[in-house]
């Protein structure tokens, strides 16, 4: 029998050029139905992008807008909501003033993202609302993902994501920064394609060598493209817009201003004032495949904001999917930096053995267990760059990642679980892990005790240990390990690290060998 009660929920978008909210109804069955729809203008990211700072009006117009949004929840009785900012609040450098403004005017408390978080949740919403993307999953597709600050290549092949570039040029960005430059020439779109192609020359050769045949456009007003195309009669359906479509309305725009295009369309001026940016992005990546157009799924990150609402009440095969791509491309990562594959798988599964065997001691989550799986995946990345100091290289890469759907603060707990699987412990002197809040520390630590007994389980890169079956007896744990080889060399670095453990876990590991009566 459903337990679930229907529910209305909002999502809120505190986005660079606009502000939108969703107010939907999610059924007993988990599914979704829009009520209402909002987007009204902003600056933020005009004042972000310019000056680095949100100026006080646009934190006036801003907290007047959602004060409006509440006023709409409240009317359908909303309780539950998202509210997230994008890199127009994220960049900005008076950010903790404008979000502590927003939430005592408001009373909405507006979660900061990175761009990773805003990756996942958009591309939850698309496998619902583009069906034929599970079928472009195995010949491989690209997705072209426009934000107003910075733009996303993400690249499925083989049938899982296996990588994802993120570059500071997004539509808003993109003419925001050139600017100055738009009454000096008479040209200025060829000046934004030129300083695009400066910011994407190292990822072309990458994109092209796989010949992608099919290409998904996000955000970037791609919307508001298919329409104008649709009106033009150039193409016969929003949801495809053809690579000679999309030709034909750049010829036909690059001679408007944004002014023209506003009045010509009916667009507001932050709408038409992105278009063109937007259509030379979508037309450089085109050029990089062998794809006839663009698919438009008409996703939002609003709309994967309700998703993700769905996944946190439901158990969805959705968000099992979307694990086991944030995992692939976790080892696509550990791949790129030469990670040792069988080393690594051996590691992994011992780590993820260990946490479930000893769920009832440390008491951790879910969530933490995925973050010990992406940790012990990329534990040892920092070889390729030094093998005496490669712990606190791995750290630095790890940090320097961009993997789909971690917060900052997650991606920090990763880095620093990989960061003490080796000989060094967390001291209070390590910058790294001193700046961690205090339930964060106890985490890492918890799960690098983990990490760091199987690491030891596999010192000698021969995959000796089968299997590990753990038990307690008073204040021990006794891990009973199934193999047919010596294992001295590992018994001898399990002992090296089972202190660490105890002091941590309160509990004592100690190794025993299957079919022994003693360890």
């Amino acid at each position: 029998m459903n337990m679930h009660k229907p529910e209305v929920v909002a999502s809120i978008d505190v986005g660079s050029n606009s502000l939108q909210m969703i107010i939907a109804e999610i059924d007993a069955a988990g599914k979704v139905s829009i009520l209402e729809d909002l987007w009204k203008p902003t600056d933020i990211g005009r004042d972000t992008f310019a000056h680095k700072r949100i100026s006080v009006e646009s934190i006036n117009e801003t907290t007047d807008t959602l004060k409006g949004f509440v006023k709409i929840m409240k009317d359908y009785h909303a309780l539950r909501y998202r509210a997230v900012s994008t890199s127009g609040l994220r960049e900005a450098d008076n950010r903790e003033y404008v979000l502590e403004q927003l939430r005592l005017r408001t009373g909405l408390s507006v979660e900061v993202i990175n761009s990773s978080q805003e990756r996942l949740y958009i591309y939850k919403s698309m496998r619902d609302r583009l069906p034929a993307i599970q079928d472009f999953r195995y010949p491989g597709f690209l997705i072209v993902n426009i934000r107003m600050g910075g733009m996303e290549a993400s690249v499925y092949y083989d049938g899982f994501l296996n990588f994802t570039e993120y570059i500071k040029a997004g539509s808003l960005r993109l003419r925001q920064v050139l600017k100055e430059l738009e009454e000096m020439t008479l040209d200025f779109p060829a000046i934004m394609e030129e300083y695009l192609e400066s910011k994407i020359y190292s990822l072309q050769p990458r994109i092209r060598a796989l010949n992608m045949v099919n290409v998904v456009g996000l955000g970037g007003e791609i919307d508001t493209i298919a329409e104008l195309c649709k009106q033009m009669k150039i193409i016969k359906t929003e949801n495809f817009i053809s690579k000679k479509a999309l030709n034909r309305l750049f010829i036909f725009l690059r001679e408007m201003t944004t002014e023209q295009i506003a009045f010509e369309y009916d667009l507001h001026h932050n709408e038409a004032d992105i278009i063109l940016p937007s259509i030379i992005i979508f037309r450089k990546f085109l050029e990089m495949t062998k794809a006839e157009g663009i698919h438009v799924p008409g996703v939002t990150l609003r709309h994967g904001l309700l998703a993700d609402m769905v996944d946190e009440k439901f158990d969805t095969s959705r968000k099992q999917l979307f694990n086991e791509d944030i995992i692939s491309s976790v080892w696509y990562l550990g791949k790129k930096h030469g990670a040792e594959a069988e080393h690594t798988r051996q590691v992994t599964e011992l780590a993820l053995s260990i946490f479930d065997q000893s769920q009832h001691i440390h008491r951790l989550n879910s969530r933490d267990r995925m973050l010990l799986e992406v940790a012990s995946i990329l534990h040892d990345v920092g070889q390729s760059i030094d093998a005496s100091e490669y712990a606190m290289h791995s750290y630095n890469i790890i940090m320097a990642a961009d993997i789909m759907g971690f917060s900052d603060r997650e991606m920090q707990l990763i880095a620093n679980i990989a960061r003490y699987h080796s000989e060094d412990i967390p001291q209070p002197g390590h910058r790294n892990y001193y700046n961690l809040m205090e339930v964060d520390k106890i985490t890492v630590s918890k799960l690098a005790a983990m990490l760091k007994l199987a690491a030891a389980l596999d010192i000698t890169l021969k995959h000796k240990v089968r299997q590990i079956d753990i038990s307690r007896s008073k204040r021990e744990l006794i891990f009973t390990i199934d193999t047919g080889a010596d294992t001295l060399l590992e018994e001898w670095s399990f002992s090296q690290h089972s202190g660490f453990f105890e002091e941590v876990m309160g509990y004592r590991p100690r190794l025993k060998k299957k079919g022994t009566a003693n360890g």
